[in-house]
């Protein structure tokens, strides 16, 4: 991917990873367009960063995400990267019958919306030579997180959904990428002050240092996430699995 002269749209990023990756990339000679469904955000954002242009989006609404392609494509017809950022992470108790709107709402946002949003986006950026779309998903996808099991279920799924994406787009001139982040102190999970996750300043350094050190990187892994994102592999499976169900005891 390009260091700069990209036009990029974000979802969720009013916020955390997404409004952080924002700035780098507009500061760095990118048009950028941050989508959410908040307006009163999105205007503090293109208030705050002039030049940072945005769309509303709501993640969870089908409809909302085809009139966003539509006017993207009118408004940005230089689009060529697409950054699926958008989700949610909660917990919950499997015991408890009302969690399953949990469930649902986490499927909906951070697995549909990255699937409904590529199906929208890509007649667009097909037609470009230089065009990416960045799926964001998580360590977690590698070693799930009992007390947030449908986060941790939807990431593995759009990391599954990732590679198979760009098997399918091989062909095209888009470039598919995972973006696989650690705990990062952020608001998703209220590890804003969390000693444990990674600042994120830190975090957005190292990502965008690897994505521009391989012109084509199909992953990218900070060096914090390599430990989950190799668990499997490396016979820390199981070790790993317990470290994270030892989070709802001391929850």
């Amino acid at each position: 991917m390009k260091v700069s002269g990209n036009t990029i749209l974000i979802t969720g990023s009013t916020s955390g990873i997404g409004l952080g990756l924002a700035v780098r990339f507009h500061e760095a000679g990118n048009k950028v367009i941050v989508a959410g469904r908040r307006k009163a955000l999105l205007d503090q954002i293109t208030n705050d960063y002039p030049g940072i242009e945005a769309i509303e989006l709501d993640i969870a609404d089908a409809g909302s995400i085809t009139r966003a392609s539509e006017l993207a494509a009118a408004r940005y017809p230089d689009l060529n990267v697409v950054i699926n950022n958008a989700g949610i992470m909660l917990s919950e108790n499997v015991l408890d019958q009302d969690a399953v709107k949990i469930a649902q709402q986490t499927v909906e946002i951070n697995l549909l919306g990255t699937i409904r949003m590529t199906y929208a986006f890509l007649p667009q950026l097909v037609q470009k030579n230089d065009s990416v779309i960045i799926n964001v998903s998580s360590a977690l996808a590698f070693v799930p997180f009992p007390i947030a099991m449908t986060y941790s279920a939807t990431k593995a799924a759009v990391h599954s959904f990732t590679e198979s994406l760009r098997v399918q787009l091989a062909d095209t001139p888009v470039r598919v990428i995972e973006l696989a982040p650690p705990g990062v102190r952020t608001s998703l999970f209220g590890q804003g002050n969390d000693e444990h996750a990674m600042p994120l300043d830190d975090f957005l350094t190292e990502t965008l240092d690897l994505l521009h050190a391989d012109p084509a990187p199909d992953e990218i892994i900070v060096e914090r996430a390599k430990f989950l994102r190799t668990a499997g592999a490396t016979g820390h499976y199981e070790s790993a699995l317990k470290m994270l169900s030892e989070w709802k005891a001391a929850d």
